[in-house]
């Protein structure tokens, strides 16, 4: 399939495929990704264990979800990632392997700012070469100067649940700095019944959840660990570290 099909990504900044030799990245586009997004995902409902969406019971679930999700919000756009050391079954692109998607969002043109997020790469192509070089990748278009092809932005930051360690130590590793827990920031509705992890907190008090009969717990509870990596950072060994995450063999 050609994945230069017209397609309307409704991102604030400009978008385009960014690649280096063994990853690329290229606008998610539903009637071409989704099928081999939800084929891979389908048997790993904990890829989801710490998002606020997912699992899905159907590729249209995905396309409604995903679809209304980027569609409506400017501030957001969603990649997919390509494997260009591999080849699989799904021949979504000739460049190589479908592995995941990540994403900017929570995107600000006033304020000159971003976030890397949905990091979501599939069980086959995790501990290789591919996050270190997608999540790269995006770093680079976000704090690279305009006349270095980039866009030139203050601010990337990078949010996680707070059990999920595993995120915290990829966002560590490249470059991203730990700056606070926003402890109950977030409520994961359906969380008990949809395998979310949660603060591990005593609630100690009852919510209208409960009381209106919605559920017979509390709403699920997320604190978030929120990560930065900013300009100066960049320019003061950051990029140097990013780019020798990414060409770790």
């Amino acid at each position: 399939m050609d994945t230069a099909e017209p397609f309307d990504v409704n991102f604030c900044f400009p978008v385009r495929e960014l690649e280096n030799d063994r990853i690329k990245l290229t606008p998610y586009i539903p009637s071409i990704h989704t099928h081999p997004y939800f084929a891979l995902s389908l048997p790993h409902p904990e890829l989801y264990t710490h998002i606020p969406f997912g699992p899905f019971s159907s590729a249209s679930e995905v396309d409604d979800y995903l679809t209304g999700r980027i569609l409506s919000d400017p501030a957001l756009v969603l990649f997919a990632v390509i494997d260009k050391t591999r080849t699989d079954e799904f021949h979504v692109d000739n460049d190589g392997a479908f592995a995941g998607v990540i994403a900017y969002l929570n995107t600000s043109v006033a304020n000159l700012s971003t976030e890397v997020g949905f990091v979501l790469i599939m069980p086959a192509f995790q501990r290789t070469h591919v996050t270190s070089n997608a999540v790269g990748l995006l770093l680079q278009y976000a704090l690279n100067l305009p006349s270095e092809g980039g866009l030139g932005l203050r601010r990337v930051q990078w949010q996680t649940n707070s059990p999920n360690v595993a995120s915290a130590a990829v966002a560590e590793r490249m470059g991203f700095r730990k700056e606070a827990l926003l402890k109950w920031d977030r409520v994961f509705h359906g969380g008990w019944e949809t395998g979310k992890a949660s603060n591990n907190r005593p609630m100690p008090r009852r919510g209208a959840a409960v009381e209106s009969g919605e559920s017979n717990k509390e709403p699920m509870g997320r604190d978030t660990v929120m990560l930065s990596l900013c300009c100066d950072d960049w320019e003061e060994g950051g990029k140097e570290k990013v780019e020798a995450a990414m060409n770790r063999r």
